[in-house]
């Protein structure tokens, strides 16, 4: 009888456990934009947070659902994805309005120009729209034929893992040629990187693909690398900070 019911007992704690870990990976990856977009909303002022990272997202996510239909993987993961999409998009909404309205230039660059000069540049949030519809309906067009190639599977599993890998890498950029994280959320990296951790260490527990545990481990260093940019540009300052720039970045702290 007694042991019937821990056998019962550790049954429900590990269902719970398991629901904790799907929640935590389902939404645990929008949480750290969470300050980043207050940061912006609260200065209108986005020159500090790179744009690129919500396209590196909105590509991942893309063919990771993509190489769904050709190799299955953990549902939590799919939805994801998805709100990570929602997600990505209403950050582009929010850094495309604050960027035009402190712009001096009334030049409007759209996504129908395809002009490569202004590409990820445009002027309303509609042009990114059609941009992430057009490359959507390509590569699910790419995908729908060469479904049936193991080859083309897995590597489209690579490109969607590896390109999530180099989340970091626009904003590591944009750090670099700003000599300064201002306008950086540091909570926000510290969430990626305590994140990206979980879900490296998720991914191996539950024998995800090998693709996704591996570019994991990247996406943790590039977190590292830019957490030493906060501590490198604070220590040895590049460039003059204003009294503005100070309170700005207090904010974001």
């Amino acid at each position: 009888m007694e042991d019937e019911l821990f056998q019962q007992l550790t049954y429900v704690l590990n269902q719970l456990v398991s629901w904790f870990a799907a929640g935590a990976m389902v939404f645990g990856g929008v949480v750290p934009y969470i300050p980043q977009y207050r940061d912006i909303r609260r200065t209108q002022n986005a020159e500090g947070f790179s744009s690129y990272v919500c396209l590196v997202l909105l590509v991942a996510n893309i063919l990771r659902i993509l190489f769904r239909f050709g190799r299955y993987f953990e549902t939590p993961l799919l939805w994801q994805s998805i709100i990570m999409i929602v997600t990505m998009l209403i950050m582009l909404n929010l850094c495309t309005s604050v960027r035009v309205a402190a712009e001096l230039s009334t030049k409007r660059r759209v996504f129908l120009d395809f002009d490569w000069s202004s590409f990820w540049l445009w002027s309303r949030f509609s042009d990114y729209l059609q941009c992430v519809l057009t490359f959507t309906a390509a590569a699910g067009y790419v995908t729908y034929l060469l479904l049936d190639s193991p080859l083309y599977v897995e590597t489209l599993g690579f490109l969607a893992v590896f390109t999530e890998a180099m989340l970091g890498t626009p904003q590591l950029y944009c750090n670099y040629q700003n000599k300064s994280t201002e306008g950086m959320s540091i909570k926000m990296v510290c969430m990626w990187t305590s994140g990206d951790t979980f879900k490296t260490a998720y991914f191996l527990l539950t024998q995800a693909p090998v693709q996704f545990w591996v570019c994991g481990l990247l996406q943790v260093f590039v977190d590292l690398a830019i957490l030493f940019q906060v501590y490198y540009y604070s220590r040895y300052p590049q460039k003059p900070v204003s009294h503005t720039a100070h309170t700005t970045s207090a904010k974001a702290l």
